[in-house]
């Protein structure tokens, strides 16, 4: 195994953050902020925190690459060979809408995929300053802290549910097991919200769009910390592997129960 570069990224995450994005949070112009696609906002920070990260991960690692949201949405065929040699996936600011809104919830987000699988990822909130990192096999850590996340006291009963990708007749579904009411809507990016859920803010939350850069790093920390993400076939998440419908849960004990509140 490589040695990983976990104080090499932590730095360089932290500074290209407070060089190109800090100083543009809450200033961005109308010309700084367009909609890529339906839905679908892209700022000058997210193509210029791509375009400053993509030559140094290459960098980090002979032979790879770098999959990054802001060149795919361009180029949509850099997606195809996840699963060959050594990959990098970049999100450079999970999290737009709430830049460009001026909501302070928003990460910068990398993975390292080996032959399809994460190997270790990277979390970096810039403006709370925290930082989440995991190493499959070694473990996830918060703040420089190993982290491990406590274990369930109760079955799971409070959940996520991301509705807004998800079919409606799924939706309907999902009304008549569990009141959507009493479920929260998320506090946004999955930057965010893996490691809430791995302090156990949540028990459990469900996902349905799945695209790569957005839940190879978080699913990776869970793992590491003692949590679980799977398809709802109870399949493990693979980042190269397309479809639908995500359930991660914080203590891996209970992805069972879980499981079991939710549809077919």
């Amino acid at each position: 195994m490589i040695q990983l570069p976990h104080d090499t990224l932590r730095t360089t995450l932290r500074q290209l953050n407070q060089q190109i994005a800090l100083p543009r949070f809450r200033q961005l112009g109308a010309a700084d902020v367009e909609e890529k696609s339906p839905g679908e906002l892209v700022t000058v920070v997210d193509r210029e925190l791509e375009q400053a990260l993509t030559p140094l991960l290459c960098s980090l690692l002979s032979g790879s690459r770098v999959v990054g949201e802001e060149a795919v949405a361009a180029e949509s065929s850099l997606l195809r060979g996840l699963d060959q040699g050594w990959v990098w996936l970049l999100d450079p600011l999970d999290g737009t809408a709430n830049f460009a809104a001026g909501k302070p919830d928003f990460a910068t987000m990398v993975a390292l995929l080996r032959d399809g699988e994460t190997v270790a990822s990277w979390i970096y909130a810039p403006v709370a300053d925290t930082f989440a990192q995991a190493e499959l096999g070694a473990g996830a850590w918060l703040d420089g802290v190993r982290w491990q996340a406590p274990a369930a006291a109760h079955a799971p009963r409070h959940g996520v549910l991301k509705t807004r990708f998800m079919p409606a007749d799924y939706q309907q579904a999902l009304q008549a097991r569990l009141s959507l009411a009493e479920h929260s809507a998320g506090i946004g990016p999955a930057g965010s919200e893996y490691p809430a859920l791995s302090r156990g803010e949540w028990d459990f939350i469900l996902y349905w769009r799945t695209l790569p850069w957005d839940h190879a790093p978080g699913a990776l920390f869970l793992h590491e910390s003692g949590g679980r993400a799977a398809r709802l076939d109870g399949s493990p998440y693979r980042a190269a592997d397309a479809g639908s419908g995500l359930l991660a849960v914080a203590d891996a004990a209970q992805w069972a129960a879980a499981r079991a509140l939710l549809p077919d």
